[in-house]
């Protein structure tokens, strides 16, 4: 993997929101336009009752920070309440899910690295997606039963 050559800025208009594919929450690539090879990081904005996927990563380490609202993430077993500016870091190998059980949006924003090169657009390797996803990535943390997400 290669550094990046000098700077990139990126405002808030560069931003691109869009919904992630499997649990459809909204989140902004802040690295995509950087051709970065090394640091992942991205915006997401879980509305309430809602949950991101249950996963994990081959070589990434991630840190989970909450810039708006009051934060709810699963690592394992164990259940995370990470206030306003706190953060988590999370190894490769512990399953991880961010959740909102609150009836107000929370903004996080998360940052991991190495990049995992498989899941970048244009990867020409064929990515074993059980690596990431061990188990049904879909499902809901216990703290959302009950509930339905993504919506239909």
């Amino acid at each position: 993997m290669k550094p990046i050559q000098g700077y990139s800025l990126i405002t808030p208009d560069d931003l691109h929101w869009r919904p992630s594919h499997l649990m459809k929450i909204p989140n902004a690539d802040f690295l995509e336009r950087t051709g970065s090879e090394n640091l992942g990081a991205r915006l997401w904005r879980l509305p309430p009752q809602s949950a991101n996927t249950l996963h994990k990563h081959i070589r990434a380490e991630e840190f989970y920070f909450v810039l708006e609202g009051v934060g709810r993430m699963r690592v394992g077993e164990t259940t995370l309440t990470v206030p306003r500016y706190g953060g988590v870091l999370v190894g490769p190998e512990p399953l991880r899910q961010v959740f909102n059980d609150t009836d107000r949006e929370v903004l996080w924003l998360i940052i991991g690295a190495p990049e995992e090169l498989e899941f970048l657009q244009g990867s020409k390797s064929q990515m074993d997606l059980s690596l990431v996803y061990p188990t049904d990535p879909t499902q809901l943390p216990r703290e959302l039963a009950g509930s339905v997400w993504p919506p239909a």
